[in-house]
C-alpha cells in the first residue's frame, strides 16, 4: 500500500492511520487545531477545501457519521488521501476529489453544504523565502489558490447561514476578515493560538457564517506548550484524547 518514502502514521485520538510523505506533504499542528475547533452537527453536509493528504477529513469523520467531500489540487496528495481513507474503511463516507477549488462552480451546485473547512496556503507569492520543492510551495504559498479563491469557493458551496472554519496565520487576521466580508462570510468567532504564554499568537482559527450578522466572539487563548516546554493539557487532549 505504501509507495517509496511514504510511512503510515497514527491519528492517536481518533484511532486512525494516515499516509505521510515528507517529500510531498505532512500535516502540521494547524490541521489538528482546525479539526479540534470544528464542531460537527448531526445534519451537517461537510466540504473540506485544500485537503492535502486528507487529514482534516479524517479528523472530522470521527465526529459524526456524515459523508464528507474533500478537494485537493495536487494529484499525488489525492492518491495518498484516497489510500488512507480506504485503509481506515471510510471510502463510503469520505469522497476525495482531484479538483481545483477555483472550478467548484463547474462541479457543484450552489448552496449544498452547511459546513466548509479550509487549511489554505498561508503565504503570499511575494514572500522572500519560498520552499524549493514544488509540492511544498503549492501547499504553503498562494501559488495555485489565494485567500480570495478560498472564500469565493466557500460562498458558492455554503448554504445561507452555513459555517466556514479556516486555520491561518495570525499575522493575516485583517486580510482574512476583509476577504471573508467581501464574500458575505461574516466572522463570528476567532481562536488565537499561542506556542507559549509569553509569545505572540502565531495561528488563528476563524469561524464565519454566510450571511451572518456582525458580532465577533474572541475565544479564550489557546496555548500549545506550557512554560516548561511540555504540551498543555488542552494540546495533549488534541493529540492523545
Amino acid at each position: 500500500m505504501l509507495l517509496p518514502n511514504e510511512r503510515l502514521d497514527y491519528l492517536l485520538k481518533e484511532n486512525l492511520r494516515i499516509i505521510q510523505n515528507d517529500d510531498v506533504f505532512s500535516f502540521s499542528t494547524d490541521a489538528l487545531l482546525l479539526g479540534h475547533f470544528t464542531t460537527v452537527r448531526k445534519h451537517d453536509r461537510i466540504m473540506d477545501l485544500c485537503s492535502g493528504n486528507g487529514v482534516v477529513a479524517l479528523l472530522l469523520s470521527d465526529k459524526g457519521t456524515q459523508d464528507i467531500e474533500a478537494i485537493e489540487i495536487q494529484s499525488q496528495l489525492v492518491d495518498m488521501a484516497q489510500r488512507s481513507i480506504a485503509y481506515n474503511g471510510l471510502d463510503s463516507r469520505i469522497h476525495m476529489r482531484h479538483l481545483d477549488l477555483r472550478d467548484v462552480r463547474q462541479h457543484y451546485a450552489p448552496s449544498q453544504f452547511s459546513l466548509v473547512t479550509c487549511n489554505p496556503p498561508y503565504f503570499k507569492t511575494n514572500q522572500r523565502h519560498q520552499h524549493l520543492k514544488e509540492a511544498h510551495k503549492i501547499a504553503r504559498h498562494e501559488v495555485m489558490c489565494t485567500l480570495d479563491d478560498c472564500c469565493m469557493a466557500t460562498r458558492h458551496l455554503l448554504k445561507e447561514g452555513g459555517r466556514f472554519i479556516m486555520v491561518h496565520r495570525a499575522e493575516r487576521f485583517m486580510d482574512i476578515v476583509e476577504t471573508m466580508r467581501t464574500y458575505q462570510l461574516e466572522p463570528k468567532k476567532v481562536h488565537f493560538i499561542y506556542s507559549k504564554p509569553d509569545r505572540s499568537a502565531q495561528t488563528i482559527v476563524v469561524e464565519a457564517r454566510k450571511g451572518g450578522n456582525q458580532g465577533l466572539e474572541i475565544a479564550p487563548p489557546f496555548y500549545i506548550y506550557d512554560e516548561a516546554g511540555a504540551y498543555t493539557p488542552e494540546m495533549s487532549e488534541i493529540y492523545y484524547g
